[in-house]
């Protein structure tokens, strides 16, 4: 199935019903992060939403012309890691709809309740997103309730408008790092790319411990990889979306792959340089950036912290394993 990217008008129509419930995320350039990779860096706070993370923009948009185009759904159900399920149970709350959301097994303790706290009916199955998202399907077909897809055109369109703020503050971004998790948000950043005639190269970012994307991305085709990340679980992808892959092998100039140790590297970074929490896969594009930072030099790039819903017990493990050591925080100390 192919998806033609909106154009500037669609987009910009979206971020209205988006700035209805929120307003723009702020992006700032940190000088211990500019001093860290060498170059100008503009950091995207996605983690300034209120659910904490970029996903609230496209359940919004979706939520939104669901209640336009079939005004009697009552019950939405959909399939997550925690911040799509956040911004679903947020939306449907708004429109009155309840939100069943499926996790697997294990799931982040803090992200659970958050998403109760909204209201949603919480369903644990499975042990990794992709048995959640079949076990949701079933459901939607068993009780009549709406599927909520993990990509489509107005989850891509409300994604975008953090991408259309941040290209329109710096239109002469040379590059932009974006991690891939199902595939909205590096999509919506070549929809905006591609509204706005913006020029930066898009660089997508996954888990090492999940490298479907990538593998997919180097092949030019679908390939499932295996998921074993302890700390990016909102990369934790084993099937790509094949409407996302197409989009991501027609835009998108590079796939890098992160380690869970150099994502604990840069969620230290961030707090130290910016006192920001991210997640793991928040944190995930500011690892690929210092992975290849010797390449940046001169640069004018952008990186979203797209979350910062990390349980307290796993970000202080991250916190307390910090060495005045380790090469990669000298410039913080």
């Amino acid at each position: 199935m192919s998806l033609i990217l909106p154009n500037e008008q669609q987009l910009r129509h979206a971020a209205q019903v988006v700035y209805q419930a929120m307003p723009a995320t702020p992006q700032y350039s940190w000088p211990l992060i500019n001093a860290a990779l060498g170059c100008e860096v503009w950091i995207k706070h996605e983690n300034h939403t209120p659910t904490g993370a970029f996903k609230l923009r496209g359940g919004l948009v979706y939520l939104h012309e669901l209640s336009r185009r079939a005004p009697g759904v009552q019950h939405v159900v959909s399939a997550t890691r925690g911040n799509h399920g956040l911004s679903v149970g947020f939306a449907a709350r708004r429109h009155g709809m309840t939100a069943h959301i499926v996790v697997p097994r294990g799931n982040s303790v803090e992200k659970n309740n958050a998403m109760r706290a909204l209201g949603v009916d919480l369903i644990e199955h499975g042990e990794e997103f992709q048995d959640s998202r079949d076990h949701a399907a079933r459901l939607a077909r068993e009780n009549g309730w709406h599927m909520i897809p993990s990509m489509h055109p107005d989850l891509l369109s409300g994604v975008a408008s953090y991408w259309m703020e941040l290209f329109s503050a710096q239109p002469d971004l040379d590059m932009v790092f974006v991690p891939i998790g199902q595939g909205s948000g590096i999509c919506a950043a070549a929809a905006a790319k591609q509204a706005l005639g913006i020029r930066a190269k898009i660089v997508g970012v996954v888990s090492a411990h999940a490298p479907a994307y990538k593998k997919s991305f180097e092949a030019g085709y679908k390939i499932e990889a295996p998921v074993s990340t302890q700390l990016a679980d909102g990369l934790a992808c084993r099937v790509p979306d094949e409407v996302s892959l197409e989009i991501i092998l027609s835009s998108v100039d590079h796939v890098l792959a992160v380690s869970d140790s150099e994502v604990a590297a840069a969620m230290k970074l961030l707090f130290v340089a910016t006192h920001n929490v991210a997640e793991g896969a928040g944190a995930a594009a500011l690892a690929a950036a210092m992975q290849v930072k010797r390449e940046l030099g001169g640069l004018k790039i952008a990186l979203p912290l797209c979350g910062g819903n990390v349980d307290a017990r796993q970000f202080s493990i991250v916190i307390g394993a910090w060495s005045y050591a380790n090469a990669d925080m000298e410039v913080c100390i």
